[in-house]
C-alpha cells in the first residue's frame, strides 16, 4: 500500500521550485481546493491560463501518477472539512458555520492570524537561508515596493537591514526604481515586494537590474511574472476577504517573511549582529535615559 502524503503541504513546499506555468496551476488549486478537486484538467488549465500539459507536469512534479491521482488527493484533502482549509471561512455554511467575531478588533485579528497560519506553510528554510546569504554578501541592497503594503515593506526592509550594518535603500517611484536599477552591478541585490507580482513598472525595474547582473529576491505570489524572474523566490499567499473596508491582510504575510529573513540574516553573522544591536541599545539608552535592562524596542 502506498504511503499517503499531504498534497497541500507538497504544493507549499515545492511551489517555489516549480516552473512558472506549474506555479500558476498551484495557485489556482490553493485558492479553492474543493473546486480544483472537482474541476476537469481543461478547467484547471483555463483558470490558470496555461496548457493542459502544464497541469499534467504539475501532477508529476508533486509526486502524483497523473492528474486523476492529483484530483483524488485534493479530494482527500477536502474531506477533513472546509473549516480546516485556508478557504474554509469563505465557503463554510450550514448549521456548523462558526459564529462571526464578536467585535471589529476580533475580526481583524482573526484575518491576520489566518494569513500568518497559511503563509507559515510556505516558508522554506533553505530558500530563506539562500536569500539571507545573498543579502549578507551584497555590496548594496535595494528594496523595491509599489502600492500600499509593498511600499511599507520596502521601507521596513531598509530599516531592518540598516540596523544590522548592511547598506540598504528603498525606492517606490517607478522612474527612480528604473534609474537606480540601471546603476546596479553584480554585487548588488534587489529585494522586491509585491503581493500580486504583476506590477508592470516594478517588473521593468527588476528586469533592468538583472540585465546588469544584480540578484533578485522576490517576496511575491507563486506563478506571478515577478516570481518567474527571481533568483530566490520567497512566496506569499494573499487571503483577501469580502470585508472590503479592512486593509489588505497580505501585509501580514509579507511582514512575516521579512521578519524570518532578517532574523536569518542576523544569525549568519551572529557576533557581528549582536555587536551592532548592542551599540544601538547603548545609544538609545543614553538618548532616552533608560537603564540597561530596559526592553524598549531598538528604534521602532
Amino acid at each position: 500500500m502506498t504511503a499517503p502524503f499531504d498534497i497541500l503541504t507538497r504544493i507549499a513546499e515545492r511551489g517555489p521550485a516549480l516552473r512558472l506555468a506549474e506555479q500558476k496551476v498551484a495557485q489556482v488549486i490553493l485558492e479553492d481546493v474543493a473546486a480544483a478537486a472537482a474541476a476537469s484538467i481543461n478547467e484547471l488549465a483555463r483558470k490558470a491560463g496555461v496548457s493542459e500539459a502544464s497541469v499534467t507536469r504539475l501532477a508529476k512534479a508533486l509526486g502524483c501518477r497523473d492528474v486523476r491521482d492529483l484530483k483524488l488527493r485534493l479530494a482527500q484533502a477536502t474531506a477533513v472539512g472546509s473549516r480546516f482549509l485556508p478557504s474554509g471561512a469563505a465557503h463554510a455554511g450550514g448549521a456548523h458555520e462558526p459564529a462571526a467575531p464578536a467585535t471589529l478588533a476580533d475580526r481583524i485579528h482573526a484575518d491576520a492570524v489566518a494569513a500568518l497560519d497559511v503563509n507559515r506553510k510556505l516558508i522554506d528554510p533553505e530558500r530563506i537561508e539562500a536569500a539571507a546569504r545573498l543579502l549578507r554578501d551584497a555590496r548594496m541592497v535595494y528594496a523595491f515596493g509599489m502600492g500600499g503594503g509593498s511600499t511599507m515593506l520596502a521601507d521596513e526592509a531598509c530599516q531592518r537591514l540598516a540596523r544590522l550594518g548592511h547598506p540598504a535603500a528603498s525606492y517606490h517611484d517607478a522612474l527612480l526604481q528604473k534609474m537606480m536599477a540601471a546603476t546596479l552591478v553584480r554585487d548588488d541585490v534587489v529585494l522586491a515586494f509585491s503581493a500580486s507580482g504583476n506590477v508592470p513598472e516594478m517588473l521593468a525595474s527588476c528586469e533592468i537590474a538583472r540585465e546588469y547582473g544584480a540578484k533578485l529576491i522576490a517576496v511575491t505570489a507563486l506563478g506571478s511574472p515577478l516570481a518567474a524572474c527571481a533568483d530566490v523566490l520567497l512566496p506569499v499567499r494573499t487571503l483577501e476577504t469580502d470585508f472590503i473596508f479592512m486593509p489588505s491582510a497580505s501585509r501580514y504575510a509579507m511582514l512575516f517573511v521579512l521578519d524570518v529573513l532578517a532574523t536569518q540574516l542576523a544569525l549568519l553573522r551572529q557576533d557581528q549582529s549582536q555587536e551592532r544591536l548592542r551599540r544601538i541599545k547603548y545609544v538609545l539608552d543614553d538618548h532616552r535615559g533608560t537603564h540597561a535592562d530596559s526592553r524598549q524596542p531598538l528604534g521602532d
